[in-house]
């Protein structure tokens, strides 16, 4: 719980209950949608009459999900797809056009934290996490916005916080990729908001899922569940709110400023140290 309120102050009041949503005859698109912050999203959306159609990699979990959520309000497609391979991006997309999106929740990505030492002979891992986290995304937003504009419609980026402070080490794959979707977003969302299509991001602090468990360190530090996350998506698709970041980013980012210098030294010794 003092997670939830030192992230979302506000949020968390409201979170006490679920935001009366008018989706009725609204289609949303989830990517990264059979575990973690995707799967929590899921079952909350079941109770509403919507249409879902969810988007992973494991087609026996995204049938597992559907299966165990049929006797909702909702109905369910699903599409397996490995966003890091083009061609099967340019066949979701195909397959989707049947379908007039209202929402697309972005939240698929890849997490890679690892020495640049470690990572000279494996251009592959920077490879995964552009296409992942940069590429597909791009390439899902720019098939479905004709429609997104035609609905007045709402984009959703799950997004992470560290895009905004300094970079850390041994993140340089995840870290560039994830902060190129958002520089592109950021410039898009212009365009997208004067053609009345609600822009989204959230900026998250760790979460605890598959993707920070290959990080050990990871496993002492305060982290949100994702049930919490996915109460704060449908705070934003209620109010198409435009931003969701922790009160204390702006501290953080002005900090990261101000003390860049100093915020390298300590992280080179920490370094050093074998702690970072």
């Amino acid at each position: 719980m003092i997670n939830k309120i030192l992230f979302f102050p506000l949020v968390s009041f409201f979170n006490s209950k679920k935001p009366k949503l008018n989706l009725k005859n609204k289609t949303i698109l989830i990517t990264g949608a059979s575990f973690g912050i995707g799967e929590s999203l899921t079952k909350l959306l079941v109770k509403e009459e919507c249409h879902l159609i969810l988007v992973a990699r494991s087609i026996e979990k995204l049938k597992l999900l559907q299966q165990k959520l049929q006797n909702n309000n909702a109905k369910i497609d699903i599409f397996v797809c490995d966003l890091f391979q083009t061609q099967e991006v340019k066949n979701l997309i195909e397959s989707l056009k049947p379908f007039t999106i209202d929402i697309f929740v972005s939240n698929a990505g890849k997490s890679i934290r690892r020495s640049i030492f470690d990572s000279l002979d494996r251009m592959h891992d920077f490879e995964r996490t552009i296409h992942l986290n940069f590429l597909a995304p791009v390439e899902l937003s720019l098939a479905l916005i004709p429609n997104l504009v035609k609905n007045k419609g709402h984009i959703i980026n799950i997004s992470a916080l560290n895009v905004k402070l300094l970079s850390a080490p041994k993140w340089s794959a995840y870290q560039s990729s994830k902060s190129a979707f958002d520089e592109w977003f950021s410039s898009v969302s212009i365009e997208l908001n004067a053609h009345q299509v609600a822009t989204t991001s959230l900026y998250l602090p760790l979460v605890r899922t598959r993707m920070i468990k290959p990080t050990k360190a990871y496993d002492r530090v305060p982290a949100l569940h994702p049930n919490e996350v996915a109460m704060v998506i449908l705070n934003a698709i209620h109010s198409r709110k435009k931003y969701y970041a922790p009160w204390w980013l702006t501290l953080a980012q002005l900090f990261s400023i101000l003390f860049r210098p100093l915020l390298e030294w300590i992280m080179i010794k920490l370094y050093n140290k074998g702690i970072l």
